[in-house]
């Protein structure tokens, strides 16, 4: 039986009604996000049509899911909120902090030495008020998500950006920062901006060594990591009906990468398949009374011009594999002669060092499947491992199952290296380098998401491409970035030439899926007596000062630093080894931008000291602006703070007292962040006004005391030899937003409404 069933079926006796209330007040058919998103209107049944990409809209989420790196901030806002209990279904899962070295068992039993303290506030945190708690080592959030909570038709948020794999469900899932999730938490109302729809059409069918994962990432080559920005991308057409629901999850995950505030599928037979196989079939039940409102009006899809606002068709018949990278995940190339030729023309390592399988992209038991069944040809072949291989699997359940059909085992049997259900390499946690900085140039191969600069393993010199489990498998084997298992052959032990076959698996274990273990801990029904401690001289956790509101005065305001090309939060406020300072602002605070390059001398963590003349690391610089009560401005290229969506990159130059941060476009969960921490998030009305920002300017806000929704603001930017510069400024502030700012924070307006 499925968590909160209940809760599920309370959306389902609404839908109905809210669903022919929205297609009557938008006076057309619905396609399947407008149906989800005018079915969880904080106000019930819809009157009014909402204008995309414009109208500002409260929604009730049915859920929330928080990751450990991300639920120790989200949650010790929350215990500043004045509630006893979160006012809507919510889990913390513990997956970021367990680093990847020796294999499962070590690196699970290191983390729980090293990050006891922050585990055990969690689970009395979670116990306490009322959250579901999933122990370290149960799984990666996402998958975990998918297995027990994802449910068709339903809204969910999450401390992460790739909350949105639940669209894998039919759900509209979208990662927030958690001050977001603390008004949810709350019991308060969740803003976004109604999004715009993007449709893609899916035709044809996968084959071969096509995978879903390719569909997405020939999406991106085409959106770019920008392009999906505000809007919800839904899939439709024949292909993806043909689909495994771990599939669309792979897709949907993914969109992440491309700045959607979410993708999704209607309900279909494979997503019954898998609620049935994962121990669901109340919710399959329940959905197929209300099928008809879990996926598009039929005149959707079948003229898709007209009722979404970019269509893109792509036939999966025609559609070969991909390998996307490096240093971005929209950079696609087919494996083969094209990728011979980039790599030449580029300069990047031929030779694969590693191949990685896992993340909470591709770590179903249908990834596992499919890309063992890569490793047993090559065991059968004769072929040994070229790359280093390793396997994370996404949830206890997966890896269980895995284990008991063999399926582990055959990787093992080539040497790879089973790490835990978490994870790892795919966000940093990966012990490959003693000295990552100074480590040498290669390749590696992966069935994550994310390839940004140091992502995997701290090396700015590791050339990272995306890839489906089944191609990271057969490069990692054959070790070479521009083998191609479709054509290439392979010699092996015995000088004989041979070649892949096409990858197979299965779609659900034949066997269903078993674990002993799932690694759940539910919360007491009465939390008031648990004690929630955190240590004075903790290092990892410390409790939250409440901001003090920036003003509408800001005179004399100094340059922290102007961001060049790609800021993403990795940039802005690292993973890595920083993690475990995830629960202590003032330290996490000293990785600050540290990241970003410098635009005026091409370094990182390497800014002018206005008040010295001297340059130095980012945060340390503005400690010292800070000291002195001089408030600072921040300057950014495009889609400033893309990635992920941790808000410590928010919160840790409000910390230190940067006042405003002014780009040239946003991400959306980052511009969000900014305004829920009470700071200033503004871009350029003319792109081109970025290169009037000089090293030594001095900033003034003229009209800031007139701070009002659509009014730009005025910066005048003063220049070390006196003249000025007259810069106008864009926001997207609405009037709530805008109460954020004058009371310093999001939660400061919360406590004082709970008061």
């Amino acid at each position: 039986m499925a968590f909160d069933i209940d809760m599920i079926k309370g959306v389902y006796t609404k839908m109905a009604e809210r669903v022919n209330k929205a297609r009557e007040v938008v006076g057309k058919p619905l396609t399947l996000s407008e149906k989800i998103l005018y079915s969880h209107l904080w106000d019930g049944n819809p009157t009014k049509a909402f204008t995309r990409g414009k109208d500002y809209v409260d929604f009730a989420p049915d859920r929330i899911a928080c990751q450990d790196a991300t639920a120790q901030m989200a949650l010790l806002q929350f215990m500043q909120a004045g509630k006893t209990k979160v006012a809507v279904p919510t889990t913390v899962h513990c997956d970021h902090l367990i680093q990847a070295k020796e294999g499962a068992a070590p690196d699970l039993k290191h983390a729980n030495n090293v990050s006891s303290e922050v585990f055990n506030f969690l689970e009395s945190v979670s116990n306490k008020y009322g959250i579901g708690f999933w122990k370290p080592g149960a799984g990666i959030i996402h998958q975990v998500v998918l297995e027990n909570y994802a449910f068709p038709g339903g809204m969910m948020i999450g401390t992460d950006s790739h909350t949105v794999n639940a669209g894998g469900l039919g759900m509209v899932a979208i990662g927030v920062g958690g001050a977001d999730a603390v008004d949810v938490m709350a019991g308060m109302a969740w803003e976004l901006k109604f999004p715009k729809l993007i449709g893609v059409r899916l035709t044809g069918k996968l084959s071969g060594w096509t995978a879903p994962k390719d569909v997405i990432l020939k999406v991106a080559e085409i959106l770019t990591v920008k392009g999906g920005t505000g809007a919800i991308v839904e899939y439709f057409g024949p292909g993806a009906t043909a689909m495994s629901c771990t599939g669309k999850g792979t897709i949907c995950n993914m969109g992440a990468e491309i700045g959607a505030t979410t993708s999704t599928f209607g309900y279909d037979d494979s997503m019954e398949r898998y609620l049935r196989a994962t121990d669901r079939a109340d919710v399959a039940d329940a959905a197929n009374a209300v099928r008809e409102h879990l996926t598009a009006d039929a005149e959707v899809y079948a003229n898709p011009e007209n009722y979404f606002d970019q269509v893109i068709d792509i036939n999966l018949s025609e559609l070969g594999p991909l390998l996307n990278g490096p240093f971005t995940p929209d950079l696609s190339t087919t494996v083969g002669s094209e990728m011979t030729e980039k790599a030449k023309a580029n300069d990047w390592p031929i030779a694969v060092e590693w191949g990685l399988i896992g993340s909470c992209t591709n770590s179903s038991y249908e990834d596992l499947s499919r890309a063992s069944s890569i490793a047993q040809q090559a065991l059968d072949k004769g072929l040994k491992m070229k790359s280093e291989l390793g396997i994370n699997p996404g949830s206890e359940q997966v890896r269980y199952t895995a284990e008991r059909d063999g399926i582990l085992a055959v990787f093992e049997n080539l040497d790879a290296k089973i790490f835990t259900n978490a994870c790892g390499p795919c966000i940093g946690q990966w012990a490959r380098y003693s000295d990552p900085k100074n480590a040498p140039k290669n390749s590696i191969v992966h069935s994550f998401n994310r390839n940004f600069a140091k992502r995997a393993d701290g090396n700015p010199n590791t050339h990272a491409f995306v890839a489906s489990p089944e191609i990271t498998a057969a490069i990692a084997i054959a070790g070479r970035l521009d083998f191609n298992p479709l054509t290439d052959k392979l010699i092996n032990e015995n000088g004989e030439e041979v070649m892949f076959e096409e990858p197979t698996g299965w779609e659900l274990p034949p066997k269903g899926f078993d674990v002993k273990d799932n690694g759940y801990l539910a919360p007491e029904a009465d939390g008031s007596h648990v004690q929630v401690s955190v240590k004075d001289d903790s290092e990892r956790l410390q409790l939250l000062t409440p901001f003090e509101p920036i003003g509408n005065t800001i005179t004399g305001a100094k340059l922290l630093i102007k961001a060049f090309g790609k800021c993403t939060t990795d940039h802005i406020s690292m993973a890595g080894p920083w993690l475990r300072f995830r629960g202590h602002l003032d330290n996490i605070a000293n990785n600050t931008l540290i990241g970003a390059v410098n635009a005026f001398n091409k370094k990182t963590n390497f800014v002018k000291n206005q008040l010295t003349g001297d340059y130095g690391g980012v945060p340390d610089v503005q400690r010292e602006y800070k000291k002195a009560g001089i408030k600072t401005i921040v300057v950014g290229d495009h889609n400033y703070g893309e990635g992920s969506s941790r808000e410590h990159a928010a919160m840790q130059p409000r910390h230190l007292g940067v006042a405003a941060v002014i780009v040239k476009s946003f991400a959306r969960i980052h511009e969000t962040n900014l305004k829920k921490q009470g700071m200033l998030g503004l871009t350029f009305a003319n792109e081109s006004d970025y290169d009037l920002i000089k090293e030594d300017d001095t900033f003034n806000f003229t009209d800031l005391n007139e701070f009002a929704p659509g009014k730009q603001l005025t910066l005048e930017a003063v220049h070390a030899d006196g003249s000025k510069d007259s810069i106008k400024l864009n926001h997207t502030y609405n009037d709530a937003q805008i109460e954020w700012y004058n009371h310093g924070s999001a939660l400061n307006l919360i406590k004082k409404q709970n008061a």
